[in-house]
């Protein structure tokens, strides 16, 4: 068995392909005969969690954030239905401000976001013979932030390329 490294684009354009699979493959349950509260729970539990399996991993750039949020706004698109104008009486995709507002959940972004920290909490408790090494946050050809400590000595969510794929990681970098 071979491992095959992706880079993070790849490796959310892939996602976001099963995604749209699981998608069209539960559309049927997005239909009217399902309450918008049912359809918002099979889209938690069975999308979201298609998409976003790894993400932890992940850093997203903003071409990937809208990526994502596009296929997020598909996803509830459906799920919500259009709207009546109420000035021309007309049938309207909704905004994605309503959208924003129907749906009281994070977005898939904050999602990935509140996922890494939870990874990153998992990584700084690890024992000494488990820990991540070698790692840096920031554009590592301008040296931003290197070597600049997060909370007590860490330099959290740092990453470093290794085989031509961005890894993410923990170093502790000492009290000073």
């Amino acid at each position: 068995m071979s491992l095959q490294l992706y880079s993070i684009p790849e490796e959310i354009k892939g996602r976001l392909r099963l995604g749209n699979a699981c998608y069209h493959s539960v559309q049927n349950l997005l239909s009217w005969l399902l309450s918008k509260n049912l359809k918002i729970k099979v889209y938690r539990t069975i999308i979201v969690s298609v998409v976003l399996y790894g993400c932890e991993t992940w850093s997203l750039k903003l071409r990937e954030g809208r990526k994502l949020r596009v296929f997020e706004n598909m996803v509830l698109r459906r799920i919500f239905g259009p709207r009546k104008d109420e000035i021309t009486g007309e049938w309207r995709r909704l905004h994605n401000g309503e959208l924003n507002d129907l749906y009281s959940s994070p977005n898939i972004v904050r999602l990935i976001k509140s996922r890494r920290m939870r990874w990153v909490g998992h990584v700084a408790r690890m024992g000494e013979e488990r820990r991540c090494i070698g790692c840096w946050w920031g554009n590592r050809r301008e040296g931003d932030h290197w070597g600049q400590l997060g909370v007590d000595g860490w330099i959290i969510l740092g990453w470093t390329p290794v085989g031509g794929m961005w890894v993410y990681g923990l170093d502790w970098a000492g009290p000073g």
